[in-house]
């Protein structure tokens, strides 16, 4: 009799015994879109791309989904459907119709933090493709409790008091007038929430908040321009963070996160530079590990040079940035002090996988503790959002004010010493381990001018080349 019932139901549910599709999450990013199919266990797959006309065919041999598939209501011009059936030799296959040809990274991942088994599929658009943008729809299933407070009129109004716009000032510094461009990154996103706070609180959520309100600060800056890693609710890669901030030329990367301690009544805000030996203290340790174990690889590599040499390059780069990196952190640090506690008196050192570029100096702002009820309310609250991002502005625009006059005047008398010559004929002689955008900020000039005036296709220097400064 048992086993007549269990074949009745092989029939007349034919997901039965099978793994079963659970929930299928869509996140859009300008870049790529990400699919996520929730697995009650581990199952064969199989992934792959069709032409005429353009599909990427999932074929999952053992699997079912008791409820249909869909796509969210918002339109992804990367994808124009889904369809998806029984196989006739058993499983499920979904097919995904396309607008154009695409890339296709798939991966199984195990179960994590809240989350089980999933199969993430990665839809890339390929190199070279020109497409209007877009801005990014909200995932398949948001979840309420995690929506941030509106903000009011009156908020907005304060909020603007509390951030008015800067005006250029006669004989401003030279990095004012040609341009620094500094990267925002917005930590998480996508099916990466982060920490979750006791009433529900993303962090994903209240970090794109603050980047976003320090994008606005940055660009009211005369000679200043933002740039976002991430400007929605998709998940960005670690290493792909860092290659995003090299591609804008970025002079400077601010990671910004709200994390979660152990103890509930750890508070305050931290920063935190990269340290080669590892984390300085044990809170800062435990921090780094939850961060990296975002992503599957990480680091810096210099692919066309030979182990050793290429070791030795890579110290030299980032001591020269880890000095700079301290300085502007220091200065945020103190600018942070003035909106509320600290974690840290002290910049601190972890291995974070988005502080490890060579040739960007680089920080990463604990802006609170969101497991600290206090805290995540006070990140649920648009003005504080508002303070800290002032705070890390006024850091960053105090570390260039007083940075490039001194470095300017330091760098002209070693050119005039060395090469003979005055202010109006500077030259620099390119030593190991230094970058273009870290030449620029010892002359208070831009990389873009130093660029023109040495006829240079990219911001590639070489040791022993020199360098007409403008």
């Amino acid at each position: 009799m048992p086993v007549l019932v269990f074949l009745l139901l092989l029939v007349v549910c034919p997901w039965a015994g099978a793994v079963e599709i659970t929930k299928l999450r869509v996140w859009h990013a300008p870049d790529q879109t990400r699919l996520v199919f929730d697995l009650t266990a581990p199952t064969e797959f199989e992934v792959f791309a069709v032409t005429d006309p353009h599909r990427v065919v999932v074929d999952l041999p053992r699997a079912a989904s008791r409820e249909a598939l869909k796509l969210p209501s918002a339109v992804d011009r990367r994808i124009t459907g889904l369809r998806h059936a029984p196989r006739p030799a058993g499983g499920l296959r979904v097919v995904l119709d396309l607008e154009h040809a695409v890339e296709v990274r798939k991966i199984l991942l195990p179960p994590r933090a809240q989350y089980g088994h999933r199969l993430v599929v990665d839809i890339v658009d390929p190199p070279g493709l020109v497409r209007r943008p877009v801005a990014p729809p909200a995932p398949v299933a948001a979840a309420p409790a995690t929506t941030l407070p509106a903000v009011t009129p009156e908020e907005r109004r304060a909020s603007d008091a509390l951030a008015p716009a800067s005006e250029p000032v006669a004989q401003a510094p030279a990095w004012r007038r040609d341009g620094v461009v500094i990267a925002i990154d917005a930590g998480h996103g996508g099916d990466d929430v982060g920490a979750v706070g006791a009433r529900g609180t993303y962090e994903k959520d209240v970090v794109l908040a603050i980047a976003r309100e320090l994008q606005t600060l940055i660009n009211r800056e005369p000679g200043m321009r933002a740039v976002m890693i991430r400007d929605g609710d998709y998940y960005v890669g670690l290493r792909q963070r860092i290659e995003k901030a090299r591609e804008h030329r970025a002079d400077m990367f601010v990671s910004v996160h709200a994390d979660a301690f152990r103890d509930r009544r750890v508070r305050g805000s931290s920063v935190f530079v990269i340290s080669r030996s590892g984390a300085s203290s044990e809170a800062a340790r435990w921090l780094a590990d939850r961060e990296n174990a975002a992503d599957l690889v990480g680091g810096v590599t210099i692919e066309d040079k030979d182990p050793q040499l290429r070791s030795v390059l890579l110290d030299l780069s980032q001591a020269k940035s880890l000095e700079a990196s301290l300085d502007v952190a220091d200065s945020v640090l103190g600018a942070l002090r003035r909106v509320g506690a600290v974690h840290s008196q002290r910049v601190q050192q972890a291995g974070f996988m988005v502080l490890k570029s060579p040739d960007i100096p680089s920080l990463l702002v604990e802006t609170a503790f969101i497991s600290n009820p206090q805290e995540e309310q006070r990140l649920r609250n648009h003005g504080f959002r508002v303070r800290l991002a002032k705070a890390i502005r006024d850091g960053i625009v105090g570390y260039f004010d007083r940075a490039a006059p001194t470095r300017q005047r330091m760098a002209q008398g070693e050119v005039a010493a060395a090469e003979g010559t005055g202010s109006a004929g500077r030259r620099h002689r390119v030593s190991p381990g230094e970058t273009l955008s870290g030449i620029a900020l010892g002359y208070a000039v831009s990389p873009r001018q130093i660029r023109l005036a040495n006829n240079m296709e990219d911001d590639v220097v070489r040791i022993g080349e020199l360098l007409a400064i403008p």
